[in-house]
């Protein structure tokens, strides 16, 4: 492997990235040139939003090639485009050679939902005090239960379900005598429906806290294909395809997205929730829920459960 890095000012980042792209760089990445300097800047755009503008005032764009003689070729070429007039080449240097599979291994460790429910990837041992454990791996699609969003549905659908077998277990299926926090349902899963399932984690956890019967769908066929490859993993039975797939009514319907299309989809998920359901949405900025609650007012009382690190998880009951 070896980098070719550049120099840019930010009207040619944009330019200079699609050409590289297409001189059959293997990845392209924008730095800014001056950070750790005290012209360091700050460029920050909202999660599922492209952020204000393409790069720094003086970009550092570095860009992989799989030989040096490809690297070499695409420098050549690009010095000659109009546009690399005020760019310029700052390295053109070998890539130690890594164990890229451990290193990216490495990031990855355990993450807990509650004490006693774990995210594990493949190549760890469950921690001791983990009951209930989903294993999965990163990979194209989202989902590795390592961000917020994830962690507080799979944290709704264990609560909920542990508290529901707790109340039948006493003979108080109803919970009179019990009140719940106001982040916790007393509910059985019923049928579930996982709109947006990316890797399948939501799914696969319904599944193993007593969903009768889950269906995952995605826009992207990559996430169905994850998320089958997963159910398989963690021996789990579910339904997964593209958003047609979806019929009928579900006594849950997950959809852990952004806000933009949550609200696009509002007529749709609610749709698809029978009497007594529960809609459970995230992917929600906490400044969001308003826009959220709007959206959904025709439909459902929506409001907030949960929150964590800036992001909100957003419930209703039909």
């Amino acid at each position: 492997m070896f980098e070719l890095i550049l120099l840019a000012p930010v009207d040619e980042v944009e330019t200079l990235s699609d050409a590289l792209e297409a001189l059959d760089a293997l990845s392209v990445s924008v730095e800014d040139a001056d950070a750790h300097t005290a012209d360091e800047q700050a460029l920050f755009g909202e999660p599922g939003m492209p952020p204000p503008q393409a790069g720094w005032a003086r970009s550092r764009v570095v860009a992989l090639f799989a030989t040096g003689a490809l690297a070499q070729s695409a420098g050549r070429v690009l010095f000659a485009q109009d546009f690399f007039a005020h760019c310029r080449v700052v390295a053109l240097q070998a890539v130690p050679d890594q164990d890229w599979v451990r290193l990216t291994q490495a990031q990855f460790a355990p993450v807990e939902i509650t004490p006693t429910f774990w995210i594990v990837p493949t190549w760890h041992v469950p921690p001791a005090q983990a009951r209930q454990v989903i294993r999965l791996d990163p990979g194209l699609a989202f989902g590795t239960g390592t961000h917020p969003t994830t962690r507080m549905c799979l944290r709704w659908i264990a609560g909920g379900a542990q508290a529901a077998i707790l109340d039948l277990a006493l003979g108080t299926p109803n919970a009179g005598a019990r009140p719940a926090p106001a982040d916790l349902a007393l509910r059985r899963l019923g049928r579930v429906l996982d709109y947006g399932c990316g890797s399948g984690i939501l799914a696969i956890g319904a599944a193993k806290f007593g969903a009768e019967q889950v269906d995952a769908v995605d826009i992207d066929p990559a996430a169905v294909e994850a998320t089958r490859a997963n159910a398989e993993a963690n021996h789990i039975e579910l339904h997964a395809g593209l958003p047609d797939c979806a019929s009928g009514l579900y006594h849950t319907v997950l959809a852990n997205i952004l806000a933009t299309p949550l609200k696009v989809l509002a007529p749709l998920l609610c749709a698809h929730l029978a009497p007594g359901g529960h809609l459970v949405l995230a992917g929600i900025l906490s400044r969001q829920a308003d826009e959220l609650v709007a959206a959904y007012s025709p439909y459902l009382r929506l409001k907030v459960s949960n929150e964590e690190e800036g992001w909100i998880l957003m419930t209703a009951e039909r």
